[in-house]
């Protein structure tokens, strides 16, 4: 059920293909993929789904897994998914050209915690 929700997103299923074809999808293709699915997968699932890149061991997919989730990180916008995209041979987002590619929260909802913790962002940054 979550993977199928994960896979209303373009980038995510293509993530998630590339994974299941055992590639490198590279450090930010890992970064995104934990940064999104973290909201839909188990903790052994978003583990063993990082595993599954050739070049990315169990300790390393329990490290990523730690620091996203301790840093509480929201899912990156497009733009900074192909400001990273630019940095790695791996793209990220299959379909860059497109306007609406690659934006997480155009197709997959998100529990509501995200959207608070973006709204007190903006609100705080106003204030500044």
């Amino acid at each position: 059920m979550a993977i199928q929700e994960l896979q209303k997103n373009d980038m995510m299923a293509h993530l998630l293909e590339s994974l299941d074809a055992g590639k490198d999808i590279g450090h930010y293709g890992r970064l995104v993929f934990a940064m999104v699915a973290r909201h839909f997968l188990s903790e052994s699932e978003l583990i063993d789904y990082l595993q599954k890149d050739k070049n990315f061991s169990e300790q390393e997919a329990r490290s990523l897994y730690l620091q996203v989730q301790g840093k509480d990180y929201n899912p990156p916008r497009r733009e900074r998914i192909l400001q990273w995209q630019s940095q790695q041979e791996f793209p990220i987002c299959p379909n860059p050209d497109d306007p609406d590619a690659c934006n997480v929260y155009k197709d997959l909802q998100f529990p509501e915690e995200v959207y608070e913790h973006i709204s007190n962002y903006y609100e705080h940054k106003a204030d500044s």
